[in-house]
Order: structure tokens, then sequence, then C-alpha cells
């Protein structure tokens, strides 16, 4: 079916029709759902994870996301994993997380669905109540022995053993630490090959303080299954109404599943579907019928003009990682 895809204003964010249409929709809607993916990130500065095929240093990064690559080398595992951490402390939650967290606190019947697992979304304070994680999160850390049940929220200590610290450009310089030469340093970028990094003895990494065997990230790996608790969740979210208002596409092109799924899912409730994305070529699977609408640019300038009658301007944006 025909799209009503909405291009960026000359003067403005959205066109003006179109931006009144989604916010009095909006405005009446009381089931809403918001599926995240990584383009929402995207605007904060970090980098969006590739997928197969992308590489880290001589490693496919897919390869590494797997419960086999941490059992064969978990010291390396641990440094990508590290990495990963480091970068995203490194940039802030920006307006579209802010915007979705204030939309939760003012609507009961909002629910976001988010695949990212940069912990962006929590720092911006969205309400852990109506925030499910379906692939984990990177600042989660959990034992990995079958039988303990260990597991840890919202670390974001960085590095989080000192065996996992991210070298710079001063490492082995004999400099005064008052010296421009340390004041100026950098992080190397680890993941360029070129940049040495060591092999970290078992006995270095992040330890269980429960059965003493090996923490890892809390992440969901290739071949592990979605986390029970939130798929149950979603489940009775979705089973409490038959009809849901409003999906809301941000950052994703929602044609893997289960994203994928959810947008059917919620045409069959009669939802209408409203897709925010840089590329317009990034539709569900399904596509955009007649009545939807798409939103073609950044994410961080879209959603919280979006979201303005609701939630008023953005003015605040406390960092909950700053406590760490």
């Amino acid at each position: 079916m025909a799209s009503t895809a909405a291009r960026p204003s000359v003067n403005g964010i959205v066109p003006q029709k179109d931006l009144e249409s989604f916010q009095f929709h909006l405005a009446k809607s009381t089931r809403i759902i918001a599926l995240l993916g990584a383009g929402v990130s995207a605007s904060s500065g970090l980098p969006t994870f590739r997928g197969a095929g992308g590489m880290w240093r001589t490693h496919e990064a897919t390869d590494l996301a797997t419960p086999e690559a941490f059992a064969a080398d978990p010291g390396l595992v641990w440094q990508f994993y590290n990495y990963r951490r480091h970068m995203a402390l490194n940039v802030k939650p920006n307006p579209a997380h802010y915007a979705l967290a204030e939309l939760a606190r003012k609507k009961q019947g909002f629910i976001t669905l988010s695949q990212n697992v940069d912990g962006l979304s929590p720092r911006a304070g969205h309400p852990s109540q109506s925030l499910k994680l379906l692939h984990g999160s990177l600042f989660d850390v959990k034992c990995s022995d079958f039988f303990c049940k260990y597991t840890q929220i919202d670390n974001y200590t960085d590095p989080i053993v000192p065996a996992l610290t991210i070298p710079t450009t001063a490492d082995g310089d004999e400099v005064d630490p008052t010296s421009k030469a340390i004041l100026a340093s950098k992080d190397l970028d680890i993941s360029d090959v070129n940049v040495k990094i060591p092999e970290i003895d078992t006995a270095h990494l992040p330890s269980c303080p429960s059965c003493k065997g090996l923490l890892r990230p809390g992440v969901v790996w290739f071949g592990e299954r979605l986390p029970g608790d939130v798929m149950s969740d979603i489940e009775t979210w979705l089973d409490e109404s038959e009809t849901i208002d409003l999906i809301m596409v941000i950052g994703t092109s929602a044609k893997v599943y289960p994203a994928a799924g959810y947008v059917d899912m919620a045409r069959e409730k009669g939802a209408r579907v409203a897709v925010i994305n840089m590329d317009k070529k990034d539709v569900p699977a399904s596509g955009v019928y007649s009545q939807d609408w798409f939103f073609e640019g950044d994410a961080a300038k879209i959603v919280p003009e979006l979201f303005k009658n609701e939630i008023g301007e953005i003015t605040e944006m406390p960092d909950a990682a700053d406590s760490r």
C-alpha cells in the first residue's frame, strides 16, 4: 500500500500536517509500543554494531558473541565487550532516550521494547517496569556457571576489572602525571588489529562473588534464548488488552524476528505504525501502510518534537552513569 512518508521540512523537523496528525493520535492513545534499534543511539555518537561480516580485529564480531567463544577464550571475549562498554560510557543518552523515558512516565499503557544493549535508555532514567531489554545489557553481568544464578545489574565500572583497562597513547611513557603528554593522552582503538592487546589470564577476569567462577556479559549471545522474564512480561502486556493504538518503530528496520512479529501483532490489534529512521528504505517487514507515518531523519531531533504536546520540552538530562 502507499506510504505517507514524511520528509523533514525546510524550516522544521517534520511537516506540520504529519506532526499534527501524529500528535492527535498519540494524545488519544492509551496502549502504545515503542520498538527501538541501534539507530536511536547513533545520534549519541555510538556506532551501530555491525552484524554478520563486521570485523573486530581479526575476528568477525558475531563470532565473539557466542557461549562457545567465551568458553574457548574468555579473555578475548571480555576485551571485546569491555571495549563496547567503554565506548558506550563515553557517549551520553540523547534527547530521544529522554523523550521516551518521559513519555513512559506520562502514559501508563506504554511499553518500550529495546534491541539495544548499550545501556543508554536506563541511563536516561527510563522506568524499568516499562523498558524491556530483548537482548540484555552490556552493563549487567552474570555468572557463566549454569548452576549459579548470580547477577549484577547496572554495573557501570570502567574498566570492570583493572586487567581490562583500555591502553592509551601515553602508556609506557615515563612522564610527569600532570604533564601535557598525560593530559593529552587518549584511548587507543583496540578494535584496530595493529594495536597490541595482552592475553589475559582467567584469574584477572571478573569473578563471581558467589561461586568464584567467571562472570560474563549479561547480553544474549547467538544460540541463546531471549530472557524468559522479559518475554513473559511482554506477552502479559500484549494479552492485557484486545487493542493496541500505536507502535513506533525507531532506529530499526524491524525486519528480523521477534521485532517484525511485534509490528504484525500490533497491527492485528488495530495499531497504527509510526516509523522514525534515517533511511527511508528501513521499513518493517510488512511495509508502511497508507494510514501509517514515516518520519525520515535523526531520532534525537524527531522524537522529542513528536512527543512535545505530551511531555513538553526536554530540558534536564541527568545520566545515571555519572553516579558511578
